[in-house]
């Protein structure tokens, strides 16, 4: 924490708002961030080949993988409204909600970790999570492997995915097409990019006072590197701890995975890549206005109030955050045959 609050205090004395000429700026700028690249990403121990990646589209978008038949993965991460689904937390099995709100899924490929907690180092593993979940889509892997194996055409996607497996259709390799899909749901040339590349007109003066805000104030601190955020873990309320509506008191966090005092109410930062579409905001989901969610996160982490004219430029700064969102066509899934179990 006391190198959070260092790193924070050298983000705000570094320099005057006004002394920015844009090429400091950009120079400034690229010290901190990176555009997101055109090509896709490449994903460790996972080769991402078309086959795979067509059964990780039908695989994220298919209800049967879930007890009801009703929850897929695209339910709660929708790649229509910004990768996320709009709701303070998610609706699971049974109408249960989920205990945080259900971060982006687009461009989580650059994340160190995934959940709010970071339990799961990469996305094969974050996907195994949801699906087993009783709060969330409530089936097991054997289940999911029955489903699978009842639908024909599964079967032989399953082994043009994975030729040389002798039995393709395992809950592992269910994991790893989705992983290889959702590795594909990245959104390139935003306006920032666009500038960081050296576009001068891509950014309004707004919003590059604001990003000049943006490293001033220390939002650097935790928002930074090509997901401007995503990678590192931080306590919620270094200076000033939020009300219960925000940080409510009984979700301890990263604490729940390390047992560790120090991370009690330690979450990983979120990326801000196309926050304005991801409303809303927090673990809590407990700020629907991103001006808001900004002068909480001034006063919480930074122990400063910025005013309305400051609040409104960083938030038109994260505005052109907003890239290029991923174009899928909604995929045709096989249909289930007599050995299919049935939605419970």
């Amino acid at each position: 924490m006391r190198h959070l609050i260092a790193s924070c205090l050298a983000m705000v004395i570094a320099f005057p708002v006004a002394a920015y000429a844009q090429p400091d700026l950009r120079a400034q700028a690229q010290d901190f961030f990176e555009p997101i690249p055109t090509s896709l990403p490449e994903v460790a121990g996972n080769a991402m080949t078309p086959e795979k990646v067509e059964l990780g589209l039908k695989l994220f978008f298919e209800p049967r993988l879930s007890r009801s038949g009703i929850i897929s993965c695209n339910t709660c991460h929708s790649v229509g409204t910004g990768g996320a689904d709009n709701v303070p937390t998610s609706i699971g099995h049974g109408w249960q909600k989920g205990p945080r709100n259900a971060p982006t899924v687009l461009n989580a490929v650059f994340n160190t970790a995934q959940f709010w907690d970071g339990r799961a180092e990469d996305l094969r593993t974050q996907a195994a999570g949801p699906i087993q979940a009783s709060v969330e889509m409530n089936s097991t892997p054997e289940r999911v492997i029955t489903t699978l194996k009842s639908i024909p055409a599964y079967v032989e996607e399953f082994s043009r995915a994975f030729p040389r497996d002798k039995d393709p259709v395992n809950f592992n390799n269910v994991t790893v097409a989705i992983e290889a899909f959702e590795a594909t749901l990245i959104t390139p040339n935003a306006p920032f990019d666009l500038w960081l590349k050296g576009d001068d007109n891509a950014l309004t003066d707004e919003q590059k006072q604001g990003l000049a805000l943006f490293m001033d104030r220390g939002c650097v601190a935790c928002h930074a590197g090509i997901n401007v955020g995503g990678d590192g873990y931080f306590p919620f309320g270094v200076v000033e701890r939020p009300g219960a509506d925000i940080l409510p008191p009984d979700d301890r966090g990263r604490f729940t995975v390390t047992e560790t005092a120090d991370d009690e109410y330690v979450f990983r930062a979120p990326s801000l890549r196309n926050v304005a579409l991801t409303a809303p905001y927090f673990h809590s989901g407990g700020v629907w206005d991103l001006e808001q969610a900004v002068a909480v996160m001034a006063s919480a982490q930074l122990g400063t109030e910025l005013n309305e004219n400051e609040i409104k430029q960083i938030t038109a700064f994260l505005h052109s955050l907003t890239g290029d969102q991923p174009r899928v066509v909604y995929p045709v899934l096989p249909p289930s045959t007599r050995d299919t179990p049935r939605p419970e």
